[in-house]
């Protein structure tokens, strides 16, 4: 039996209520070279027998059942399991298009490519969003440019699931495991390792937003693990990257205000909005110099930087900057 050409991992945490439409969409594929890899994830609930359900039927699918140890365990482990040329992620409480694998397949090897992505849905309430009727083309993207349009943030951002990435960008990559924005901490260094990537608008994946998931949760201090992230990719994009810098330091101004605007809007307790401040003064004062003199970022982020640095209490305390950000959202 020949090797699968794509390997599919699939982390699985008590997504029970999602799971199948999950699978059904990743066996109704029109690429059928593949395989997928279920890392159930300690879940309670029937997740882990549905995974053994799957993989009873079809011998595509393999399951390993491990201790909780988060997504990037959960990714890790099925990495170390790979047997395909490529290697792509779909989350257990997702799904995608029929034809999302073989599209973004054909993109790699026409156009030599170590990175190929799509579009994102996303389905809210139950209605998808930002589906989109338009015509679809095609981008090529140099190793550097793909960086650029990676911090940009316009065409594509930090998800690993609407990608597929050439095994070799593995190379010597692992996810940060205890903390959350994996995805943020891991793709710019499998960019790094792409020497071409190719972009197409087409719909591919489509993310489901849960109430009761991390990221759409309330702010909470796990959140703050981002700027974890953000320390790395600095020093990272400083070293390797200047030339862009431009555009790696508005991503980050532009994060930083995102969260200070979560916390003045989600956490109403001030004691615990001054602490989750004080985390980001304290990463932002390092970098201040650099995001103060950044072209790309408007005065109304550089004025919310400003008073993270001179003026915390009034930030705590204050009505009048959450009014300034009552609408804007970044993330």
């Amino acid at each position: 039996m020949s090797p699968p050409t794509i390997s599919i991992i699939v982390p699985v945490y008590n997504v029970e209520a999602y799971l199948r439409k999950c699978l059904d969409s990743i066996i109704a594929q029109t690429f059928t070279n593949f395989e997928v890899i279920l890392v159930n994830d300690g879940s309670t609930d029937d997740s882990g027998v549905i995974c053994d359900e799957y993989a009873a039927k079809d011998s595509r699918i393999i399951v390993v059942h491990k201790e909780y140890g988060g997504v990037s365990s959960a990714r890790n482990a099925g990495v170390e399991l790979v047997k395909g040329d490529y290697i792509g992620f779909v989350d257990g409480d997702d799904y995608i298009e029929k034809d999302m694998y073989l599209t973004l397949f054909h993109l790699c090897q026409e156009n030599e490519s170590d990175i190929a992505i799509c579009n994102l849905g996303r389905v809210i309430d139950g209605k998808l969003i930002n589906g989109g009727n338009h015509e679809v083309y095609i981008k090529e993207f140099t190793n550097e440019e793909g960086m650029s349009e990676l911090f940009k943030g316009v065409l594509y951002r930090f998800s690993l699931c609407n990608k597929l990435f050439s095994r070799k960008c593995f190379q010597d990559i692992q996810f940060p495991e205890g903390r959350i924005h994996e995805d943020l901490s891991t793709t710019y260094k499998l960019f790094a390792n792409a020497q071409k990537i190719v972009y197409s608008n087409f719909l591919g994946y489509i993310y489901v937003k849960r109430n009761n998931s991390i990221l759409t949760s309330r702010f909470n201090q796990s959140r703050l693990d981002a700027f974890i992230g953000w320390n790395e990719i600095l020093v990272f994009m400083k070293k390797n990257y200047d030339q862009i810098l431009e555009d790696v330091v508005a991503c980050y101004g532009y994060w930083c205000v995102d969260n200070i605007y979560y916390i003045l809007n989600q956490i109403p307790d001030k004691t615990y909005r001054k602490i989750y401040l004080k985390n980001i003064q304290k990463n932002l004062l390092s970098n201040y110099e650099d995001v103060m003199k950044n072209k790309l970022l408007s005065f109304k982020y550089k004025y919310i930087v400003s008073m993270m640095k001179y003026n915390l209490r009034f930030l705590v305390f204050s009505n009048q900057v959450k009014r300034v950000f009552r609408n804007q959202s970044i993330g």
